[in-house]
């Protein structure tokens, strides 16, 4: 079943013939393809740069829409966890975007860590440090541009890192603030370096604005302690050793960062006592992405679905969802995705509501001016009212549109009616 009709299944049976779901007639070849893969040589970094792009289901590349992006570090480990949350809450928890793993495989320590250390955790570092500002760089410079240049990207963007992936990430948020809008950081080593960043960062979030920036912070509290398992998250902030030190610097952050709302930014942070440092990165994927666009999501979907709601209270929901979208994504954004107002369309048709029926099928074309379905639509619309004039100009339109065969089949069985 399509993901956008769950939202009305769950109160209103919909028997939409051909309004399936294509997902499971995939072949099986297509669960090992996560993404595209692609690369790009940086002139930053002197060296190709792999990374692997997923584009939204139902993609059609002679449509003008435009997807947000996530931009996902160590996209070879972590794109797999992304994929799978993505796919089971786009729709109402989650827009359609585009999704981007960059592979870290290489020169990671490299390029994600903050600044140059030469002794860590008792021991002499063999690799090199300290390159993230390179790597900002090459993600500004270079590997938005390339993306946004060869798919459907639109300006709004998120950041996600696990680890040192996760200092990235709060390291961009507090010196790069623009670059992107959401910004998940997932088990930050906040601890690097005599907790240096930490420090800086408390001291941003305290004297400068992040209005319209949004930070979700992750900490796996499975073992807070490298070798004491008595602490927990309710003593570790006493534990006063090396051992403990990684956990207690997520914490003291996120609780500076939660005391100091007149910065504008939206801040959410969770700890999770059941996972670890290598389990948490998918619930907080989840989690952080659910939470960072709350709201995204429909608001009072059963008025959608019931039919006593008065046609102008759903024009007015319709609306006000617009506004939010539109201050949220920072451009104009469509009202509902436009398998919602395809499945509104036929559900009111069925329900023997042919004005709201029709109001519906016309926003689909009047947001999605595009679609030869949307156009389609209007033309089940039309006819199933008699009036096939007006059925054959949306299926003449749908065919202008995409060419496809189907609708110069189907001009021809209007014609004859």
């Amino acid at each position: 079943m399509n993901k956008y009709a769950k939202i009305f299944l769950a109160l209103v049976c919909l028997a939409i013939s051909g309004h399936t779901a294509s997902s499971q007639a995939q072949p099986s070849s297509y669960l090992l393809q996560l993404g595209m893969k692609d690369s790009v040589y940086s002139k930053v970094l002197e060296e190709q740069r792999d990374f692997w792009v997923q584009l939204p289901e139902g993609f059609n590349p002679e449509s003008k829409t435009t997807y947000p992006v996530i931009y996902l570090l160590d996209g070879g480990a972590q794109l797999g966890a992304l994929a799978a949350v993505y796919s089971y809450y786009t729709g109402h928890h989650l827009p359609d975007m585009i999704l981007v793993g960059i592979s870290n495989r290489t020169n990671r320590t490299r390029d994600l860590t903050t600044s140059e250390v030469k002794f860590r955790n008792g021991g002499k570092v063999r690799e090199a440090t300290g390159g993230a500002e390179a790597f900002t760089r090459f993600l500004e410079t270079e590997l938005i541009p390339h993306v946004s240049s060869n798919y459907p990207t639109s300006p709004f963007r998120t950041l996600i890192g696990h680890s040192y992936g996760g200092l990235f990430t709060i390291n961009t948020l507090v010196n790069h603030t623009e670059l992107f809008d959401n910004y998940i950081a997932i088990d930050p080593s906040l601890d690097w370096d005599d907790q240096r960043l930490m420090k800086e960062a408390k001291e941003a979030l305290k004297s400068r604005q992040f209005q319209r920036k949004s930070l979700f912070v992750a900490l796996g509290a499975g073992q807070l302690h490298m070798l004491d398992e008595s602490v927990t998250l309710d003593n570790v902030m006493q534990d006063t050793s090396e051992y403990s030190l990684f956990g207690r610097s997520i914490i003291e952050f996120s609780r500076f960062a939660e005391s100091q709302p007149q910065n504008g930014l939206s801040f959410f942070w969770k700890t999770y006592p059941d996972d670890y440092h290598w389990t948490v990165p998918l619930p907080a994927l989840r989690d952080g992405l659910i939470r960072q666009f709350e709201w995204y999501q429909l608001q009072s979907p059963t008025k959608y679905s019931s039919p006593d709601t008065p046609l102008d209270e759903l024009l007015t929901l319709i609306k006000q969802r617009e506004k939010v979208l539109k201050a949220h994504f920072g451009y104009s954004y469509p009202a509902m995705p436009e398998e919602l107002f395809n499945q509104a369309g036929y559900m009111y048709l069925q329900m023997g509501q042919v004005v709201k029926s029709e109001v519906f099928f016309k926003m689909g074309i009047e947001y999605y001016p595009g679609s030869p379905n949307a156009y389609d639509s209007m033309a089940d619309y039309y006819e199933s009212q008699g009036d096939y004039a007006n059925a054959l100009a949306n299926v003449t339109k749908a065919f202008e549109l995409s060419g496809d065969e189907y609708y110069a089949e189907r001009m021809k069985k209007i014609e004859k009616k």
